[in-house]
């Protein structure tokens, strides 16, 4: 009867709290005035003389570290009122009904499938090109590189930071063959060059995927980190210099876009809208791509799921707990790492080639290691070995991005001259943080296992060793 009234003292009241939390916002505040003053406070710009001079951007810095300030403030003031034992405050934990779980991917599939048809009956076709290609076509270009290095990095516990050299080699194996081999030997071909050139492009990433297995069959961790990581900039260094090859900063262009089968979506009269007796319009090569790569994740999706239930998905798992313990129960750790990196370069490399067919046109600049390190942020937030969460992830962190871009209604309060284009990736760092801190193990930090002895249970993120999935 007296557990109730004693946790209540305990807890500190608002005024008592208050002392302290102005004490750290102040802290905070000082603390932002140092890091933005210089960054945000002060601005170069010419004038009519053409000279470089200094603009002093003070209302925008007091506004933020104003911003930092009452974040600090409540923050502490919530921590300050909870209960000295820790007993009358219960941690917040956001968990979805089981039913809303188990619907989530048929609904967002159904949606995914509606989505162009959607955006182009409420847009029209103009509008919709941006929409359909910005966030919905990008979007799903990551979603399958986040799958395919999924395979590597989730299922495998292989961490690798060049990914991007497979996506380079898928895009550059299509650019080249479509624009210089099929011309070269067999003209006709020209409209089938996607359809050629797709399956060509995974085989040839997943080649290399091999190549970088052998080097390092001995490295795991932080040495494995690294190699990968270099090898990434060799190849990106490799099409930058071998001009004849690649040509190097000036890219490839003018690469054919892929066709109906058969059916380029030109204005000729053997174009798709001649053939199916409709206006021309360069909206339905966009909702076709968009299908196409919605094909290509959801059989990146099959051919992962299908996989682990295999003994070499199996395998993938029990070196991702502990190579040790693999290797003493038999598995052929060599055959498992080079399957790993194979098949999740060959994806790569699928999505590279439908990268090259949609762009038109490659250059090395496409494939820097931060597009390696966005995938890896996409496979880590959304939660190791998560499809799902991957997903999610993917949605958020791309999808976000480009939404982040449509900041001009914030000229209207800081002024014309403010840049909002600037701040995104300020806006979307600090938004990362906060999620890895409300939830450090990715969206979906719960994976179930392929092999169980009486029924299947999920396994929890909190369970697992850190550093080990």
């Amino acid at each position: 009867m007296t557990a109730a009234p004693a946790a209540e003292a305990a807890r500190p009241s608002l005024a008592e709290a208050f002392p302290a939390a102005l004490k750290d916002a102040l802290f905070a505040g000082l603390i932002a005035l140092g890091v933005f003053g210089p960054l945000i406070g002060f601005k170069t710009a010419q004038d009519m003389q053409n000279r470089l001079i200094i603009e002093s951007r003070y209302g925008l810095l007091f506004a933020i570290v104003l911003a930092v300030a009452a974040g600090r403030l409540l923050i502490s003031l919530w921590l300050g009122t909870r209960s000295r034992d820790g007993a009358a405050a219960p941690k917040f934990k956001l968990s979805l009904p089981p039913v809303l779980t188990t619907a989530l991917p048929p609904a967002a599939l159904v949606a995914v499938l509606v989505y162009p048809l959607m955006i182009y009956s409420l847009v029209g076709g103009s509008g919709a090109l941006k929409w359909i290609d910005n966030f919905g076509i990008q979007i799903l270009i990551y979603v399958m590189l986040a799958w395919g290095l999924n395979i590597v990095v989730g299922l495998a516990g292989l961490l690798d930071l060049g990914y991007v050299a497979f996506y380079a080699v898928g895009a550059y194996a299509y650019a080249l063959l479509a624009t210089q081999v099929i011309p070269a030997t067999f003209p006709s071909l020209g409209v089938w060059a996607f359809w050629i050139c797709l399956p060509l492009a995974g085989i040839l990433a997943a080649f290399w995927g091999v190549l970088l297995g052998f080097p390092v069959l001995r490295l795991r961790g932080d040495y494995l980190a690294i190699v990968t990581l270099a090898f990434g900039e060799i190849i990106r260094l490799v099409l930058i210099n071998w001009k004849e090859f690649s040509n190097g900063y000036e890219g490839i262009s003018s690469i054919p876009r892929p066709s109906f089968f058969g059916t380029p979506f030109t204005a000729a009269p053997t174009g798709f809208a001649a053939q199916w007796g409709l206006p021309f319009t360069p909206v339905y090569r966009t909702i076709f791509l968009f299908y196409l790569i919605v094909v290509l994740a959801l059989i990146t999706a099959w051919v992962t799921n299908r996989l682990r239930k295999l003994p070499v998905g199996r395998a993938w798992e029990a070196l991702r707990e502990d190579e040790i313990a693999c290797r003493s129960l038999g598995i052929n750790t060599v055959n498992t790492k080079l399957t790993a990196f194979a098949i999740g370069a060959m994806f790569g490399g699928f999505a590279g080639s439908f990268f090259a067919a949609r762009q038109g046109f490659i250059s090395p600049e496409s494939f820097t290691f931060m597009e390696s390190a966005v995938i890896l942020a996409i496979v880590v937030l959304g939660g190791m070995g998560s499809l799902v969460g991957t997903a999610i992830a993917a949605v958020v962190m791309i999808g976000g991005t480009e939404l982040l871009r449509e900041l001009d209604w914030m000229k209207a309060i800081f002024g014309r001259d403010f840049d909002p284009v600037q701040y995104r990736m300020l806006i979307f760092g600090l938004a990362m943080v906060v999620i890895m801190v409300w939830k450090p193990r990715g969206f979906v930090s719960t994976r179930m296992p392929t092999a169980f002895l009486k029924s299947r249970r999920a396994v929890s993120g909190d369970l697992v060793k850190e550093g080990h999935g």
